[in-house]
Order: C-alpha cells, then sequence, then structure tokens
C-alpha cells in the first residue's frame, strides 16, 4: 500500500507533539545545506536526532516541560563541522609539548627549550612541534639549506635529548644527545624514504628529513619503556580529553582522524563502547600490511557507542611535505635543483594495501602532495579499480592533493576520487611555494580547488591539526579568500564560494566517510550535530570571518561545547 507524503508528515507532527522535543533552538539563522529546505530559523532535536524544523513560530508546538530551549538571538547554526584530515591524538599530544608555532627566530627556539630543560628531570625528553624555518624573520646561524645545527640546543640541553617536530610533521630536528642515544653518526646511512641532513664534512646537522625521524625511535622507545603501563594509559587519554576539549571549542562535531595504531583504535572503542567520547571519530588504520592482514576484519568498526566511533580506511603515505623539501616532485625542486623530493612508502608495498583494502571493504586513504606522488597514486587507484571492475562507489581518498600535474586533475573526476584538501594549507604554504615550484607549476597545480571540482571531484576539508590550529573558522576563511598576511591573494581564480567552503566543510566530509545519510545536513532523522556561529559567515564581510566565535558545539543533541558559560 503506497503511503501519501502530507499524511506521513501529519503523522510525523502529530508524533512530535505527543513527544515534545529534548532540545529546541529558536530565533536563529539554521543554514542546514540541504537543497530541499535550505533555511529555517528553529530547530527541534529528540533522542539525539534532528526532528523537525521550521519558522520560529512553530517552535512553541514542540517545547514540553523537560524540553531544553536555546534562544540563538539571531545566530548562525550549521551542520557541526566534520574536521576531514587531522591527527586526533597529536592534538592533544601538542598540548602536551612545546608549541613552537608562533617562533620567528631559531633563537626563540632555543629559549624555549632551555626553559623546558630546567623544569625537566635528568634525561627527559624535550619534546616540541611547530616551527617552520620559512616562516623565520631570518635564517639561522651557522644553517644547512636553511636549518640550524644541534651545536645551538647542545649548549641549552646537553644531557636532555630533544626532538622537534617540524610544523609539517615530516621532519624533526634533534640535538647532539638525542643523536647519541640513537647511535647516528657520520658514518649512518640515510634510511629509506628519508634523510639525515649533514654538513660538508660529513657531520649530522640535527635535522631529519621523512623518514630518517625513524632513527631516533628506539631511544625514545626505551625511555618511554621504563615509564609503567599506567602511566604511558594516563597520559594517552591526557591526549585524548585535550583532543576532544580543543576540537569541541572549535565547533568540530565529528573528526576523521588521518590514521593511527592498532592499540589506539583499542582505546578509543573502549571509550566509545562505555560512552566516554563526547565527539564523533572516524580513523584511518595506520599499520603494516602484514599487521593489516591478520586484524583488519576484526579493526572494522561501523558507528559503535551510537554513531561515535568508526574504522573503515587504511592510510599510507606516498611522499612527504613541501616545506621541508620531501614532497615528490616530477622535476627537482626550484630552490634546491639537485633534489625531487622523497618517495617515503614503496608504491609497491601500497599496491599491496590497495589489494587488502579492496578485499576487506576498506577505503584507502594516501597522502600525496607533490604532482608525482599524485600521479603514482592515481595509477595506483586506477590499476585496482580496473583488476576489480565489480567494485563499486569505493570513495578513494587522496590526502591533500596539494600540487597536481594539470595532466592528472581530470583523473579525480573521472576515477571518483575524492580530495581531501586543506584550505588553510594554501594561505600557511603560499608564501614558499613559489620558492619550491616556480611559478608555472604552482600557478597551473597548487590548490587547484575549482579545477578539481569542475572535473566532478567531492572536495572536502580540514587543518592536518597539529599542522595547523584545528579551527574550521580559518581554513573556511582560507578556502574563500586565499588571503595572505600581505594582503595579496594566492591565485584568487580558485577561491571557493562560501557555500562551496561550508559544503566542504560538512557535506563532502560525511561524503567521503560514506556517512552522508548521518550528517552532514540539517534535515529531520539525521544525527543532531550542530555548530552555533556568533556572526553569520556566509553574509559578514570577509575579513570579519576570523572575528567569528563558535558559541555552541552540539554532539547527539547535547551542548558539547557552551561558550555562554564563560560570557556569563
Amino acid at each position: 500500500m503506497r503511503v501519501s507524503v502530507p499524511f506521513l508528515l501529519t503523522a510525523f507532527a502529530a508524533s512530535l507533539q505527543a513527544q515534545p522535543a529534548d532540545l529546541v533552538l529558536r530565533n536563529g539563522k539554521i543554514v542546514t545545506m540541504n537543497p530541499a529546505a535550505p533555511t529555517a530559523q528553529a530547530i527541534a532535536v529528540r533522542a539525539g536526532k534532528v526532528t523537525a524544523l521550521g519558522a520560529d513560530r512553530a517552535a512553541a508546538q514542540w517545547i514540553g516541560p523537560h524540553t531544553k530551549v536555546i534562544d540563538l538571538h539571531g545566530m548562525l547554526a550549521i551542520p557541526g563541522f566534520i574536521e576531514g584530515h587531522g591527527h586526533f591524538t597529536g592534538v592533544g599530544e601538542f598540548r602536551m609539548g612545546l608549541d613552537l608555532r608562533e617562533a620567528r627566530t631559531w633563537d626563540d627556539i632555543v629559549a624555549q627549550v632551555a626553559r623546558a630543560v630546567r623544569q625537566a628531570k635528568p634525561g627527559e625528553w624535550i619534546v616540541g612541534r611547530g616551527w617552520h624555518q620559512s616562516k623565520w624573520t631570518a635564517p639561522p646561524t651557522p644553517n644547512i639549506e636553511g636549518f640550524p645545527l644541534h651545536d645551538s640546543l647542545d649548549k641549552v640541553s646537553p644531557n636532555n635529548p630533544v626532538i622537534l617536530t617540524h610544523a609539517s610533521g615530516h621532519a624533526a630536528f634533534v640535538n647532539g644527545k638525542a643523536l647519541d642515544l640513537a647511535g647516528v653518526n657520520r658514518q649512518t646511512p640515510n634510511p629509506s624514504g628519508g634523510e639525515i641532513l649533514k654538513d660538508a664534512k660529513g657531520a649530522p646537522t640535527g635535522l631529519l628529513r621523512e623518514r630518517a625521524q625513524g632513527v631516533v625511535g628506539p631511544a625514545r622507545a626505551d625511555y618511554e619503556s621504563k615509564r609503567t603501563p599506567a602511566d604511558r594509559l594516563a597520559e594517552t587519554n591526557k591526549a585524548i580529553r585535550l583532543a576532544i576539549d580543543e576540537s569541541l571549542s572549535k565547533g568540530i562535531t565529528t573528526f576523521q582522524d588521518a590514521g593511527s595504531s592498532l592499540a589506539t583504535v583499542d582505546i578509543l572503542k573502549k571509550m566509545a563502547d562505555s560512552h566516554q567520547l563526547r565527539m564523533r571519530i572516524w580513523m584511518m588504520l595506520r599499520a603494516s600490511n602484514s599487521q593489516l592482514a591478520a586484524n583488519l576484519d576484526r579493526y572494522k568498526i561501523i558507528g559503535a557507542g551510537g554513531d561515535f566511533f568508526t574504522v573503515r580506511a587504511i592510510k599510507r603515505a606516498i611522499d612527504g611535505a613541501l616545506g621541508p623539501r620531501g614532497a615528490w616532485l616530477l622535476a627537482p625542486y626550484t630552490d634546491k635543483p639537485d633534489s625531487s623530493g622523497l618517495n617515503t612508502d614503496d608504491p609497491a608495498d601500497i599496491r599491496q594495501t590497495a589489494e587488502l583494502a579492496i578485499q576487506h571493504g576498506f577505503q584507502l586513504c594516501v597522502h600525496a602532495i607533490g604532482d608525482r606522488a599524485n600521479r603514482e597514486t592515481l595509477n595506483i587507484f586506477e590499476d585496482a579499480f580496473k583488476a576489480h571492475p565489480d567494485k563499486k562507489d569505493l570513495r578513494w581518498r587522496i590526502e591533500h592533493a596539494q600540487h597536481i600535474n594539470p595532466a592528472d586533475i581530470p583523473r579525480f573526476g573521472q576515477l571518483g576520487v575524492i580530495a581531501a584538501m586543506q584550505g588553510i594549507h594554501c594561505t600557511s604554504d603560499a608564501p614558499y611555494v613559489l620558492l619550491r615550484l616556480g611559478p608555472q607549476r604552482a600557478g597551473e597545480g597548487a590548490y587547484v580547488w575549482q579545477k578539481l571540482m569542475k572535473t566532478g571531484a567531492v572536495v572536502g576539508n580540514g587543518t592536518d591539526a597539529p599542522v595547523e590550529d584545528v579551527s574550521p573558522l580559518a581554513s573556511f576563511y582560507a578556502s574563500v579568500s586565499r588571503k595572505l598576511k600581505d594582503g595579496t591573494v594566492f591565485y584568487p581564480e580558485q577561491r571557493m564560494s562560501r557555500v562551496e567552503a561550508l559544503q566542504s566543510y560538512t557535506v563532502n566530509n560525511a561524503y567521503a566517510a560514506f556517512e552522508e545519510k548521518l550528517k552532514g545536513t540539517l534535515e529531520p532523522g539525521k544525527l543532531a550535530d550542530i555548530t552555533v556561529l556568533s556572526r553569520d559567515i556566509m553574509t559578514i564581510p570577509e575579513d570579519e570571518i576570523l572575528a567569528t566565535d563558535v558559541v555552541y558545539t552540539i554532539v547527539g543533541g547535547k551542548v558539547a561545547f557552551d561558550r555562554t558559560a564563560a560570557w556569563r
């Protein structure tokens, strides 16, 4: 028997009146991202899901004696921001180490390390992250390729090993103590996919590029092994709590994690099952092919804890990052003609991962920044798709897709490959992109959002936190403005419209995780994940976007972050 739509709507309304909402937001501007009903003034939530939207005058009928009512006073409510590519525990770990993002000279960093050493225990590792040599006001003296020498750190930290991770996460700088503990000297060869930068006499400078960061791993692991399992677990739990707090304060309701270990999955799965997660996490596995083959079926997790935790993707990295010249290019770097970057994970090994992903129903997500890296990854994807023509709608992703040869741009749309990009990387990296690539390559293929969308490709958005601050508003602003700190605009023809930018952070990111039936828009039956902003980012002057506050972050109909509590 066919039931008419008006009958269903009438029955739905009657049901809603019989059971008042748990939460009602009213007197606001609600942008739903649902083309069928793009705006509303009020929204009702029951049992964690959206039950109704409409004009403000309709709100009264949804309210019962126990309904929580929030008057938006004209503020903007949107579908909860989905962080499309970040490093979840890394966000919390960043808060537990030295924050080097604001350092403007190498001397600033040395001074930070000196202060940390005075408070450290003997032999304790000093850990920091966020420095970027291209953002210093002047290169250090002396330097190799613009990077300092470890002697400067040795003077302030002779007995404590130091590791300072580059903002990109694709290089690290260590002091002499760390090199000694790791057994790294003039004779130490470069590992596959990495480089130990050395001076003219062959002595390690302290800079470890890409996979070379791993040479100090055993020494750090030895130090960590002396701590109790309870202490290590407590530290991980602290990082998770800090990451959740930070993300919620920025309006994020779902965090797509770009690669974590099986052990981290175990911890988060347990938290989800016991309803300890206050935001949703969608996670990529980062493990060897042998580990994946043995564990993929057991670790495929869809919607644990009431749609709070999902694992259905695998992460690989075929190259490094542009900042430390680790991105894999088709031609040499303009500012380093003797290098075309680094291939980090062997393409043959990634092809094996692709087969495992196909067999076990996982998405494959490959970090690719340089044009050579993107081409090689597209080749791997295309070959896998051709070998399995019966497999449809796979939604494999290239994470970053920053610098693409013009010949490869159409392939994203043709193959249905998702470009999981980060708007904030464009404006953050732009000052040195021209130095690394030259104007022709930069103009043809650097952060080409419009070119990709015109091929039919889905473009997601995110921050790659803790590489950047985990702020959707900052990345939204970068996406619509492409404006640098000096006021110049980086290839303005590639800017997103505000609708496109919001879609990239909601609808597109939901689609990129096979979650578009649950989230990404505000409509009856979907999860009540809502972000409330102090200003209407869809209409205010562009330069006011960054002055906007996240006022409420609502996850499953519960207020998980409330800035008004600090205002009261």
